[in-house]
């Protein structure tokens, strides 16, 4: 398959209303990440078209629904591209074909290692100056979690008593 036969050679925008969800993709993103999602469309732009493939005459969504969802229920989202979303179209293939195509895609994204985002967080607020308030809005994680990645979750800290010495449920 060449360059030209990629799917990602031939990105398409089309209306959110041509589109329609499948019925078997087992993600879900949870109401803050999907908020998050919000947000990195509206600092970001488009950085991944949705996949989609022919299924009786419709656009049956392989990878890319959460990001569709966001394109049709926030207002300031779809205002950035006139309602419509970036699409690239796969092969039609069997059933067998798209299930798995949605699972991969879903899958292949991986996770993040807490102590690698931990370092993250404490260069962005100690070299770059990034407020915690902006951390939470833009990388959308609580109080909580901005305070506990800054210091690495150092739980004797947390549990230590105000002269520095440890509180009797923190002594080993």
């Amino acid at each position: 398959m060449s360059i030209a036969d990629q799917p990602v050679s031939s990105v398409e925008w089309i209306g959110t209303d041509k589109l329609s969800a499948n019925d078997w993709n087992p993600n879900n993103v949870a109401p803050p990440e999907r908020k998050l999602l919000a947000v990195s469309l509206l600092e970001d732009g488009w950085t991944q078209p949705i996949v989609v493939r022919e299924e009786d005459g419709r656009l049956e969504i392989v990878d890319g629904y959460h990001r569709w969802t966001v394109a049709r229920e926030d207002k300031r989202v779809s205002a950035m591209t006139d309602g419509m979303v970036p699409i690239v179209r796969v092969s039609p293939g069997d059933p067998v074909k798209a299930r798995m195509a949605t699972v991969r895609h879903n899958r292949a994204r991986g996770t993040h290692y807490v102590l690698r985002m931990a370092d993250l967080v404490a260069e962005l607020a100690a070299e770059y100056g990034v407020p915690d308030d902006e951390m939470m809005r833009r990388l959308g994680m609580d109080d909580e979690e901005v305070s506990r990645l800054k210091d690495r979750g150092d739980m004797t800290r947390r549990g230590g008593t105000e002269d520095g010495s440890l509180s009797l449920g923190w002594r080993t």
